[in-house]
């Protein structure tokens, strides 16, 4: 498996166009049930450049008032978040090597002009379990480095399809999305990327 950091795997093409097309049609009936919305910086309020959803038991969250936590409701509509697909259930089985399901599906949609500076997924009590992530729709240039922010880091364009397996020794890793490159996939029906990024919550 490429490695791209200790701990860090990248699986190139991990689904083919098929997988990708059935499983951004079942993304798109979780946003029917559980609709994007903008995240918020914690204290400042500041609106983030991505929309997002969950599925799951547990979805993450980020507000002004109470900024970084996971709930079983979303935060507009109050209702439980939909049930993660099974096809994404089984990815997780195949490739994070841990014994527990995930409990979150973070679902990231970026427009040609979005990011996500680096940061580390830290807001979970299973630090043993990995952080999957798959990528949907347009490629992105993807930026990880060590688990200090001062750490040297390194840049890979992420396609379509990929998935990108954060555990070990780059489960804190930091990392993020430094653009989008518009018009590199037809997946979607309009210019972005969809980031799905599963997610093991508590330690029990």
């Amino acid at each position: 498996m490429p490695t791209l950091t200790e701990g860090v795997i990248h699986l190139p093409e991990y689904l083919d166009r098929p997988a990708q097309e059935a499983l951004l049609g079942e993304i798109r009936a979780v946003v029917r049930e559980a609709p994007l919305f903008v995240p918020a910086m914690p204290r400042t309020g500041k609106e983030m450049s991505v929309r997002m959803t969950n599925c799951g038991a547990l979805g993450w969250v980020t507000d002004k008032e109470r900024g970084y936590r996971y709930q079983e409701t979303h935060p507009v509509t109050g209702k439980p978040w939909p049930a993660i697909p099974e096809s994404l259930l089984a990815l997780w089985n195949e490739v994070a090597d841990f014994p527990a399901p995930p409990q979150a599906c973070l679902v990231n949609h970026y427009t040609d002009g979005a990011k996500m500076g680096l940061h580390q997924d830290r807001d979970e009590e299973a630090f043993a379990a990995p952080v999957v992530s798959v990528s949907l729709g347009d490629a992105c240039l993807f930026r990880v480095g060590g688990t200090k922010r001062s750490d040297k880091t390194l840049s890979v364009k992420l396609q379509s399809g990929d998935v990108v397996v954060l555990g070990g020794a780059g489960r804190l890793a930091f990392h993020g999305v430094d653009r989008i490159y518009p018009g590199t996939s037809t997946l979607l029906s309009a210019p972005g990327r969809i980031n799905l990024t599963l997610r093991r919550v508590t330690a029990s």
